[in-house]
């Protein structure tokens, strides 16, 4: 009975979401903000609701993944109604950080997100360090939030309020000193959710010892809210100083790049080695974002979303192997197209939208994303096509150790492909990666012309 309650509460918010899709002016140019649902003032901190593209964008990526990690868990016989629960106040968190218009409130719900994923790693996890990587993540998290809050109380103090809208307005007050100190409070405040360099070494033990729901979560969502905050206050509110900041924010992020893509070479958890060719498409995907151009910007929302499906489906794959034979070790593996070839079709696919073959819903991002770098510069591309061929080779690396080879029969003995459960959850997405590879304008029409109109005025 708590199983159908929570995934039909789940598929009524998500089916909500698609009807109001069909109903979505695409036409529409004006603010990026719409819509007034409630009104509620306290000390000017307004609990004001809005919807517009952008936040539908989050809310369905979120909705998507949040009924994979309930159907991931579908069998579990132990505290599942707990589990549950946490899944839906997941989605009731998301669901007002990504409609309120209010900087406190945003910033109260991205921190609030925190403590389900505490309870998920720190319960549910699978090994002996899950208390352990529990606590780095709510730490680190905690430590960068102080930043960020120093910000926003100088601009309630400044101003009086902390409404979006009239921050967007009002944001030739502050001199241009102190819109630099506001840029690099928020930036680094909300940099361990993405995460750079160095604040980075929490999400590897975190996806290393959560559950496979729980790395879903982390991976397709949690990696996202960072960008969500900086599109919200900084690339559209504080662009004017922005130019001070670039060379510091590449920097950072193709170090990143490097690191993350070299240390995920020297892995031996598989799980390990998705998690830092996330972090490597994470410092991509911050480049785009702060490009100051209007290409990348595009380039890097779609690969939000392409990296969200992928790594969710990687994460999901390697959960499937952790659930049947307990290791996630690599060396343990070898020879699964012979003896699993539905879940080796299917994490082939998965594998090659990780490194962006064309075709790929990656592949379009990162396009994207190079093609709006023209304008930065081309020292930053050659040094992306290299960090990211690295990723290339590390994901060929794994599908070749796991799939091919010769069959470890000293380790493991008995083997199973894909139940009908576990297909359907994957199918859709294996789907996707490839409808929206070859079919990208279906995405970047349906959510983005009132943010391209945005942005140019």
């Amino acid at each position: 009975m708590t199983r159908d309650v929570i995934l039909k509460t789940l598929y009524v918010f998500y089916i909500g979401i698609l009807i109001f899709l069909l109903f979505w002016n695409k036409s529409f140019l004006g603010y990026l903000f719409e819509g007034n649902i409630t009104n509620y003032n306290w000390l000017n901190i307004i609990y004001n609701l809005g919807l517009d593209s952008l936040s539908i964008f989050f809310l369905i990526l979120s909705c998507l993944l949040l009924i994979i990690c309930v159907l991931l868990c579908w069998f579990w016989s132990y505290e599942f109604y707990f589990y549950g629960l946490i899944i839906l106040f997941v989605l009731i968190i998301l669901l007002n950080l990504f409609l309120v218009k209010d900087i406190f409130l945003i910033f109260f719900f991205f921190e609030l997100v925190v403590l389900p994923l505490f309870l998920l790693v720190g319960k549910w996890g699978t090994r002996d360090r899950k208390i352990y990587s529990s606590y780095m993540l709510l730490v680190y998290t905690l430590i960068g939030s102080i930043f960020a809050l120093f910000a926003f109380i100088l601009i309630y103090s400044a101003l009086g309020f902390s409404s979006l809208i009239s921050l967007l307005n009002s944001v030739d007050v502050f001199d241009n000193f102190l819109q630099i100190l506001l840029f690099f409070f928020i930036f680094v405040g909300f940099c361990v959710k993405v995460p750079v360099i160095p604040v980075h070494i929490w999400l590897p033990e975190a996806h290393v010892e959560a559950p496979t729901a729980g790395s879903v979560i982390l991976a397709g969502i949690v990696l996202k809210l960072g960008f969500y905050v900086y599109i919200r206050t900084l690339v559209f509110t504080f662009i004017q100083v922005l130019f001070y900041f670039m060379s510091f924010i590449f920097i950072l992020a193709l170090v990143g790049l490097y690191i993350s893509s070299f240390a995920a070479l020297a892995q031996f958890d598989v799980k390990k080695i998705v998690a830092y060719s996330s972090i490597s498409h994470m410092n991509f995907i911050l480049i785009g974002l702060f490009a100051n151009n209007l290409i990348a910007l595009i380039g890097s929302f779609f690969m939000m979303f392409g990296h969200a499906l992928v790594a969710s489906a990687l994460f999901s794959s390697v959960g499937i192997l952790y659930d049947r034979y307990k290791t996630r070790l690599i060396f343990y593996f070898g020879g699964l197209v012979l003896l699993m070839p539905l879940w080796s079709t299917f994490f082939f696919v998965f594998i090659l939208g990780n490194f962006s073959l064309p075709g790929t819903i990656n592949f379009v991002g990162e396009f994207i994303i190079f093609l709006g770098s023209f304008f930065v510069s081309n020292f930053i591309i050659l040094c992306c096509f290299l960090a990211l061929f690295i990723t290339l080779v590390c994901s060929l690396f794994l599908y070749v150790r796991l799939a091919n080879g010769s069959i470890k029969v000293q380790f493991i003995r008995y083997f199973a492909d894909f139940t009908r459960r576990e297909y359907w959850l994957l199918a859709p997405i294996f789907l996707m990666i490839i409808v929206f590879g070859l079919l990208p304008n279906i995405f970047i029409d349906y959510f983005f012309a009132d943010l391209l109109y945005f942005y140019m005025n």
